[in-house]
């Protein structure tokens, strides 16, 4: 089965967490990451960030360079963002932040309920909010999303400008290589929607559906089986049929698979689609090197699709 999809429950134990990070201590909790700034080269004053998840971790490495200790609480893909629960040294980020970064769109709603426990709250950049996100039931996954990403990265520069009292130099620097690394990744995207125009897939879990609507690809995933999929409920043999029916009848011209879902559902359309000549393009959720770069993760997952629906090996 596609993993968990649940509404998080977290907020009441983040309020009793937080009062105990005071006088509690412990290493640090899973999955966390820190990438420390170096004063001696910052032209101002670190900024301490905080990062809920690791999708956006290293953009807001990069644009902080020297000036930016970021901690990123949710960085292992091992880790559902859906269903984690902060410790007592994640709250104790939160509570010494001077920025925090949420993807928000309820995906990460125990970051945004720890913030709302402090008084006074650092200023929040909630890429949600950036992309105008504000539907219930969204797609969260925002990103994937290229009219996204580069919105989201120039909020968080602006954020860090502000905090920092720097006069521009630095930092703008630091904005005009991730907008460079940005633009490489949009051309890449751009390539995409060349080969994309008419084209279907199917989808073990929609976590590149965002992508995959910007550049014209069409979803023909089961309804039956992404409803399963979002509610955590096994698929009804009728929804599994009509999705190995998509991948023997043509309708689906690609499997996207989540190579970080686990359960004996995915790994059985897998082998379908193999047996129908249906090119399967693995994509994971969580960057599957918390230390590596995020336009290049994003842009090998493009590299795949192109590859797939342009006939390449």
């Amino acid at each position: 089965m596609p993993r968990i999809r649940r509404s998080v429950r977290t907020a009441p134990a983040a309020v009793a967490l937080l009062a105990l990070a005071a006088c509690s201590g412990g290493a640090s909790d899973e999955g966390t990451a820190v990438s420390a700034g170096n004063p001696d080269a910052c032209p101002s004053e670190v900024v301490d960030v905080v990062v809920s998840v690791g999708q956006w971790g290293d953009l807001v490495k990069q644009l902080g360079g020297d000036c930016a200790s970021v901690t990123t609480i949710v960085s292992s893909g091992a880790v559902d963002p859906h269903d984690f629960e902060p410790g007592t040294a994640d709250l104790a980020a939160f509570s010494d932040a001077d920025l925090v970064v949420v993807n928000g769109a309820h995906y990460d709603e125990w970051a945004q309920a720890a913030v709302a426990t402090l008084d006074p709250q650092p200023p929040v950049v909630n890429a949600a909010d950036v992309a105008g996100v504000f539907t219930e039931g969204a797609d969260p996954h925002l990103w994937v999303d290229p009219a996204v990403v580069p919105e989201v990265a120039t909020a968080v520069a602006d954020a860090l400008a502000s905090l920092s009292g720097e006069d521009g130099g630095y930092l703008a620097k630091q904005e005009g290589v991730v907008a460079g690394d940005i633009s490489g990744y949009l051309d890449k995207v751009e390539e995409l929607r060349g080969v994309a125009a008419g084209r279907t897939y199917v989808a073990t879990e929609g976590v590149v559906n965002r992508l995959a609507d910007s550049v014209g690809l069409t979803d023909v995933t089961p309804t039956g089986y992404q409803r399963a999929a979002s509610n955590d409920s096994e698929p009804a043999p009728g929804d599994l049929v009509a999705f190995e029916a998509a991948l023997t009848d043509g309708s689906a011209d690609v499997l996207i698979y989540n190579t970080q879902t686990s359960g004996s559902v995915p790994e059985q359309l897998r082998p379908a689609a193999e047996a129908a000549d249906v090119p399967v393009v693995e994509v994971s959720e969580s960057p599957v090197d918390a230390a590596g770069s995020f336009t290049e993760w994003q842009s090998a997952q493009v590299q795949r699709l192109i590859d797939a629906l342009s006939g390449t090996p």
